[in-house]
């Protein structure tokens, strides 16, 4: 089989896995929207926060994958199990810094200004959600193991089976029925936390059950910790976590500095906000499934074939992205219908996705890149990158163009400027990461890469 069918197969498969996944969060805003718009817009509010803490945490597990990878092409099986166990002791130290952040979300609520009426049922939502951060994260080390071993079907089955789960429970905790009172956007986070729950019960049982995890040795007695272990995954982990961070908060704080400009303002980037990361999930697929063959090749001391699977996702992740922008441009306003029957909310959003089609069209290169140049260890540059252009010209030129400019975008407090600013930051983001991972797969690059420690 060629690479491209590999990394094909791979990559559609992680993402029927991961679209319902996220198929959680639009069954999340279309059932609060019709419940209200003010429980569209806590949503807004609330899953902007959670995401926030969750994308940085899961970034520092899913960082792993080029090690699991690596030490597959190695042929080092058992490696893997040990490896798995140390990365047990990061994940209890991420659920615990996770669960406090969601528990006093006050300050930051404060500080983004979010109206004192949608603070009780923020505060509430999270608090349930703080208790389906340690599954969630948990899931993610059986999912980021399965990518590593180019085994993605068992994830994916669990993901797309649980959606079958959330959907009916999410509207009947929201509404309520059954002798059940109707607990609005809460019942939501008690959906994602029944559904977290049962995928990390059935992922442990198919540890315990399936053949072709024997050879890990996964089920021995656990270890102590090994801080030079422990310390590697963070040198990897952190940097790509913070990365991962910036990035998403990037546009989840837009939705904090959005609140203040009332309920249709916050529904209509809740809207734009749902479709690009709906959107993310074909580069972030095709990014999961190109670097875990880069890394195995590296791990077989094969840097030409490593760098031939590069070049197949990069063309195909450009070509999607393409693609899908223009789909996202021409479908703008029949897309804002499908989550609310507010005129005014279907217009604004209409007009913001004009701009999320550019931001995905970056996006789509962006991730490619930066998942693969953690296959060579580079997170550092990333991440300053990230935190030049994603916060300060994104984020930042995003509210000053809707507070505080003067001239043509003067008076003009809206989703629209953000999302514009975000955008055009995005794809000199892209531009940058582009040149990093060229000279990163260069053949003098990757003949250095292969004699130092680690490797």
């Amino acid at each position: 089989m060629s690479e491209r069918s590999i990394i094909t197969r791979h990559a559609l498969t992680v993402l029927a896995g991961q679209l319902a996944v996220m198929a959680f969060g639009v069954t999340d805003t279309i059932v609060a929207g019709r419940h209200g718009e003010s429980s569209l817009a806590a949503l807004s509010v609330g899953s902007a926060i959670f995401i926030s803490v969750y994308v940085a945490l899961m970034g520092g597990l899913q960082a792993l994958l080029p090690v699991w990878a690596e030490q597959r092409g190695a042929g080092q099986t058992a490696a893997v199990g040990r490896s798995l166990r140390q990365a047990l002791y990061l994940c209890a130290a991420a659920s615990a810094f996770g669960m406090a952040v969601l528990l006093s979300p006050a300050p930051l609520l404060r500080w983004t200004e979010v109206p004192p009426e949608l603070r009780g049922e923020v505060e509430s939502y999270l608090a349930v959600l703080a208790l389906a951060l340690p599954p969630a994260l948990l899931f993610r080390i059986y999912s980021t193991l399965n990518q590593a071993l180019g085994r993605p079907k068992l994830v994916t089955a669990l993901q797309v089976g649980s959606l079958f789960i959330k959907l009916p429970l999410s509207v009947w905790f929201t509404f309520g029925g059954g002798g059940l009172p109707a607990m609005g956007v809460v019942g939501c986070a008690w959906a994602t936390l029944v559904v977290n729950c049962s995928m990390l019960v059935l992922a442990v049982w198919l540890l315990r059950t399936q053949d072709f995890y024997e050879p890990l040795a996964l089920w021995q007695r656990m270890e102590l910790p090994h801080w030079p272990t422990i310390a590697g995954f963070a040198r990897l982990g952190i940097p790509a976590g913070l990365a991962v961070m910036v990035e998403v908060t990037s546009f989840t704080l837009m939705a904090l500095f959005i609140a203040r400009q009332g309920t249709t303002a916050s529904a209509a980037h809740q809207i734009a906000a749902n479709l690009a990361a709906v959107l993310y999930m074909v580069p972030l697929s095709l990014a999961i499934a190109t670097s875990a063959r880069t890394s195995y090749w590296l791990g077989a001391q094969d840097p030409a074939r490593a760098r031939q699977v590069v070049f197949i996702g990069f063309r195909l992740s450009a070509l999607i992205g393409i693609a899908l922008a223009a789909i996202l441009l021409i479908a703008k306003n029949q897309i804002g219908a499908v989550y609310s029957a507010n005129a005014s909310v279907i217009a604004m959003a209409g007009s913001v996705l004009v701009w999320v089609a550019a931001y995905h069209a970056a996006d789509a290169l962006q991730t490619l890149c930066v998942f693969v140049l953690r296959c060579y260890r580079i997170t550092v540059a990333p991440l300053l990158v990230y935190c030049g252009l994603l916060w300060g010209a994104g984020l930042g030129g995003g509210y000053w163009l809707a507070y505080r400019a003067h001239g043509p975008w003067a008076g003009n407090p809206a989703p629209t400027p953000f999302w514009a600013a975000s955008a055009v930051a995005l794809a000199v983001t892209a531009a940058l990461f582009v040149a990093m991972l060229w000279r990163a797969v260069s053949p003098a690059a990757q003949t250095r890469a292969a004699g130092s420690p680690g490797r």
